[in-house]
């Protein structure tokens, strides 16, 4: 049922998922176009954000076969994910892709999880 207020939410480039940001939407023409709760773009959620103000960025595993690229990048509601992430600190990134990433969320092929699975397993059993 659609009304004239409703509740915003954003999505997480992250994991996906819909989360409140607390805002309320008003139409300004009292017209009744909004959602109870309307989707109104993306932002990281409260457990992202996180992550990112202690330095880290997310690599999200995407599936390049299922997912759209526009001129060889691809944005968040185009990425199918495949439910792997990790968090890997913004200067070890910078180092290890060659590349300066500003972006709080980067979206990755499958394989480059694992490599740095095996890459922290090598430091730690290397003690």
């Amino acid at each position: 049922m659609k009304s004239h207020v409703g509740m915003e939410q954003k999505v997480c480039p992250v994991c996906g998922q819909a989360f409140d940001t607390g805002a309320i939407l008003l139409d300004k023409r009292l017209r009744n176009t909004l959602e109870r709760k309307t989707v109104t773009g993306w932002d990281l959620c409260p457990e992202h954000a996180k992550q990112w103000e202690k330095g880290y960025i997310a690599l999200v595993e995407c599936d390049p076969e299922k997912s759209t690229f526009t001129d060889g990048t691809i944005k968040p509601q185009d990425a199918y994910r495949t439910g792997r992430i990790v968090h890997i600190r913004k200067a070890a990134a910078d180092r290890i892709f060659d590349v300066e990433i500003k972006s709080p969320v980067a979206f990755v092929e499958p394989g480059v999880v694992d490599a740095l699975e095996k890459m922290q397993e090598g430091e730690t059993s290397g003690d």
